[in-house]
């Protein structure tokens, strides 16, 4: 249940190892926080991650978490005592694009994660919180989805997917108050992209956290982190096919 001052006291994290969720949970005031549930595949390392955010007062449980097996999804999330004020969809996999743009089964293994298993664990938190009569989902997508590169068409897809379903779904429920905020992040130096050649406004799990807290208080349906991005991707969505070809990433 959230405080006096609408401020979550419980915080869901779907993909309870995620570099960028574990900030953004770290980010908000501790002070009103009163529990954390990270769900996530590894519980091993869910739980290392659960000891560096606990502290006197806060009760952090580990759970253990499949994103593909979709058919357990709302009995996980209705299992969790009281209010989940903030749930944060973070699982996800960026794959191997060389491999997922030509291997069929990859591809759709990566797309089964990616899009699939996150359009059904944010409609299973949805159904809980539309009980409760509050909450915010905070779906975490990329820049990928905002128009799809050649370089990894079948991440980029996914995330498309998962990108528009979110903005409908949060238009759908809404009127049961419910607000689900999209977060787009671009480069992000993590263990995911680790060896990589970073993009240009690259940024930190830290940073991304304090712009997704803020477009959270602040309500807004579609964040980018960092905010430069929003202008970025206007350019690149209104370059012509045959320029937007050649452009080598």
């Amino acid at each position: 249940m959230q405080n006096a001052f609408g401020e979550p006291q419980q915080v869901l994290l779907l993909g309870g190892t995620s570099e960028i969720g574990l900030a953004i949970v770290a980010a908000f005031q501790q002070t009103t926080l009163r529990r954390v549930v990270l769900a996530c595949r590894d519980v091993a390392k869910g739980e290392s991650k659960a000891t560096a955010l606990r502290r006197d007062g806060l009760d952090v449980s580990v759970v253990e978490f499949h994103g593909e097996d979709t058919a357990s999804h709302q009995g996980l999330i209705d299992a969790i005592a009281g209010d989940i004020d903030v749930a944060i969809v973070a699982f996800g996999q960026l794959g191997d694009a060389a491999v997922t743009a030509t291997d069929v089964a990859a591809a759709a293994e990566l797309c089964n994660v990616d899009f699939v298993a996150a359009v059904s664990a944010t409609i299973a938190v949805g159904n809980r919180m539309r009980q409760q009569g509050h909450g915010a989902i905070m779906v975490i997508s990329s820049i990928a989805g905002d128009r799809v590169r050649k370089g990894n068409p079948v991440y980029g897809g996914a995330k498309a997917g998962l990108d528009g379903f979110a903005q409908g779904y949060g238009d759908a429920v809404a009127s049961d108050g419910v607000h689900v905020m999209v977060l787009r992040p671009g480069f992000v130096h993590s263990q995911m992209t680790a060896g990589m050649e970073p993009a240009p406004f690259a940024t930190t799990p830290e940073e991304v956290a304090q712009i997704a807290l803020a477009g959270l208080a602040s309500r807004r349906r579609i964040v980018w982190a960092p905010k430069v991005l929003r202008l970025v991707s206007i350019a690149f969505r209104h370059l012509p096919g045959p320029v937007w070809r050649r452009v080598p990433f």
